[in-house]
């Protein structure tokens, strides 16, 4: 066995300054730092050099040096390490070499036949590596790559060929000169001059990747983004867009973040074909403020200068804008909230004078336990409001709502663990109605309400450790009629789910409140197995002493009985789930039928759903809908990702958006294909065909692209 020799050695900063990091600002009194000096021989040569040989390694910190011979000259301060060396530090660069000669405290000197990996990432192979001033890596006729290199093949993917580089370890960045870009060994691209961030520099002013996006409207063209870091709280990116169109675009996002808050603005400015001598843009914002006493401020702002902008370059998928401004307050027993929304809409089937273009609400809700009655009551107040541009009788009606609830809920447990409920509840909601001749002026509206509730569940655990849990509910409910004429605007849309089998009322809203004596009765059963997958089901049905005509037909809720609710779900290991929620009578005639399925594991990510509803005009909604939407990506190799997504209607028989799309990663570049195509069409959007192409080079930034698994070298 050889005797190992180890030392702890002030070298003050032999090894100080972490080795290859900015030398730390130190108080004057504080003791240097003590490295260890690990090696199977150490002598005394001449001239009192301290010479360790053989299998020689130096520790500081999270720094590691080893080499087979150092040499220390202390009179001349200077440090001769023979290799082959290598050197790592505690931020992940690594540093091979066959030779060097440094100073003492590592800012000055040289490096032989050198190699620096960034990262992990980045190797750069230069014939010498100089150190200056602690600060700076200059290397000399340099190779730059992320990419690994066979032996049957010593050239890489992508290589950068520079006469020098320079690395600011103080700055993080990458100055090349004379940088010649090569693919497979074969020159591309070239500059005189070129910065780029090291692998650790998570944001810093300068050119991003760029893409080349064409369309069948706009041509091909090519997108250069620009981020400029204005300070360690705020950023600006913007981007050019020049296309074969005559298009000329630039698209910008500014972002802030403040000690209580941030906020976020972006746009476009562009020219174009399209619309000759007219200038379109679009710009969007939101933000959002922490105010004192726990309030919480936060608005979105967007605006558009044609309907067909969104569409035309891909920004957003919207027919219809909407801009807030809101505050609200959340507490244990307490809940404040208030809004104002205007909205604004590019449909054909919409008006902007007719639909409301301001909303406004404000909500206080307070929890509390009643004495001597027991269970938790809530008081709440709300104001809500919504104004149409139009003074045209009905189309252009007005309205204000102001409304006071008490409500009050107590649960009761027997032995055999029968869970028995009721509650109370009393709403008044007050009216004023203006440019509706039949309804202008003021109503009030008074509501009762009282339910009683029985639920018994019951839960076994069977021998191979699978437990059940089975939950008969019956719920008898009842509120009063109202023979009031009362507008209903906030709830048309009404949604029958196993989340409001045993509510209330199915209402979304406040204008309409469910009414009458009704029986809400369901069953649910779940099973969870010690493997890892659960299944639930819930069946349920509402039977009505009277048809109030309260619900359309096609909501599933019409008539004195409404339609069968059966919800299923099943939870697999791997992020497998899938659900499905059917309505359907006693002749198993379907209403409606939702099946949602979501996947998500290291080689897929799956979500789709398959929805068939039937018609309902109450709900603008004339015809029946079915309709098929995926977005799906599969990784069939390891380097290799297809893509695909689409709507598909299978009423009209036709897809309103399909694409597909590639992606290639491996340990250095990422190339990314796509192609889609929007079918939908109306007088401000034309079917439009897109394809885009994104190549980026891994390893410059830590913003980059994520690496993908590296290319096997092959085998012989």
């Amino acid at each position: 066995m050889r005797r190992r020799w180890a030392f702890s050695i002030l070298l003050a900063a032999t090894l100080g300054s972490a080795m290859w990091g900015p030398a730390p600002v130190r108080a004057e009194d504080a003791p240097e730092p003590a490295a260890t000096l690990i090696a199977d021989r150490v002598r005394v040569g001449e001239l009192r050099q301290l010479v360790a040989e053989g299998d020689v390694e130096v520790l500081y910190g999270d720094t590691r040096l080893r080499a087979s011979r150092v040499t220390y000259d202390r009179e001349g301060g200077r440090l001769t390490i023979d290799g082959p060396i290598k050197l790592t530090t505690g931020d992940g660069t690594v540093v091979v070499a066959d030779s060097a000669d440094l100073s003492t405290d590592l800012t000055e000197g040289i490096l032989r036949s050198a190699r620096m990996v960034l990262d992990q990432q980045l190797q750069l192979a230069a014939a010498d590596i100089r150190r200056v001033a602690g600060r700076y890596n200059e290397l000399d006729r340099t190779v730059a790559s992320a990419c690994q290199v066979c032996a049957e093949s010593e050239v890489p993917l992508w290589q950068i060929r520079a006469r020098r580089i320079v690395h600011d370890q103080q700055e993080k960045q990458l100055y090349f000169d004379h940088a010649r870009l090569e693919v497979v060994g074969v020159p591309v691209f070239y500059l005189p001059r070129l910065r780029v961030p090291d692998p650790t520099l998570e944001r810093a002013t300068g050119f991003l990747t760029p893409s080349i996006r064409a369309t069948d409207r706009l041509g091909t063209g090519l997108k250069l983004p620009y981020f400029i870091a204005l300070g360690p709280h705020q950023d600006l990116l913007l981007t050019p867009y020049v296309s074969t169109s005559r298009t000329r675009t630039l698209e910008f996002r500014y972002r802030r973040a403040f000690r209580r808050g941030d906020i976020e603005v972006e746009g476009a400015i562009s020219r174009d074909s399209l619309r000759e001598d007219e200038l379109r843009y679009y710009l969007f914002a939101e933000g959002g403020f922490d105010l004192p006493r726990d309030f919480r401020l936060s608005f979105d702002f967007e605006d558009v200068s044609d309907p067909g902008y969104l569409f035309d370059y891909d920004y957003a998928d919207k027919d219809r804008l909407d801009s807030a401004i809101g505050l609200t307050r959340a507490r244990r027993d307490e809940l404040i909230a208030a809004d104002l929304i205007h909205y604004e809409t590019f449909r054909d089937s919409e008006n902007n004078a007719t639909i409301p273009s301001y909303v406004g609400d404000a909500s206080y809700r307070r929890r509390f336990a009643p004495p001597g009655i027991g269970g938790i009551a809530a008081f709440s107040l709300s104001a809500d409001g919504l104004y149409r541009d139009s003074t045209a009788s009905v189309d252009g009606r007005d309205l204000a709502r102001l409304s006071a609830g008490l409500d009050w809920r107590g649960d009761w447990v027997t032995g055999n663990g029968v869970v028995l409920a009721a509650m109370g509840a009393l709403d008044i909601d007050h009216y004023r109605v203006g440019d509706d001749a039949a309804r202008s002026g003021h109503s009030t509206r008074v509501t009762p309400a009282a339910t009683v509730e029985l639920r018994w569940p019951m839960v076994k655990t069977g021998a191979g450790g699978a437990s059940h849990l089975l939950e008969p509910v019956v719920q008898l409910a009842w509120s009063r009629e109202d023979d009031g004429d009362i507008p209903n605007e906030d709830s048309v849309l009404v949604e029958f789910d196993e989340a409001n089998l045993f509510s209330l009322s199915r209402f979304p809203g406040e204008d309409a409140r469910e009414a009458g004596f009704r029986a809400n009765l369901g069953i649910g059963w779940t099973r969870y197995d010690p493997a890892g997958w659960s299944l639930g089901l819930t069946v349920g049905r509402i039977f009505r002493e009277e048809d109030l005509g309260q619900f359309a037909g096609g909501s599933g809720l019409d008539g004195d009985r409404s339609d069968w609710l059966a919800a299923i779900s099943v939870d697999l290991p791997g992020n497998l789930s899938l659900s499905n929620r059917a309505l359907f009578d006693d002749g198993f005639d379907f209403t409606k039928n939702d099946l949602r399925v979501d996947w998500q594991s290291d080689r897929v990510a799956l979500g789709s759903s398959l929805l068939w509803t039937e018609a309902n005009p109450a709900e603008s909604r004339p015809d029946d809908r079915s309709e098929w939407v995926m977005d799906a990506a599969y990784r069939f190799r390891p380097n290799w990702t297809g893509k695909v997504d689409w709507r598909y209607d299978f009423v009209g028989e036709e897809a309103s958006k399909a694409g597909i799309g590639l992606e290639y990663r491996n340990e250095c570049v990422m190339v990314d294909l796509s192609l889609s195509r929007r079918f939908t069409a109306s007088t401000s959007v034309r079917p439009t065909t897109d394809f885009g192409l994104t190549v980026s080079l891994i390893g410059f930034g830590s913003g980059s692209e994520a690496a993908g698994r590296a290319r096997r070298c092959a085998r012989f």
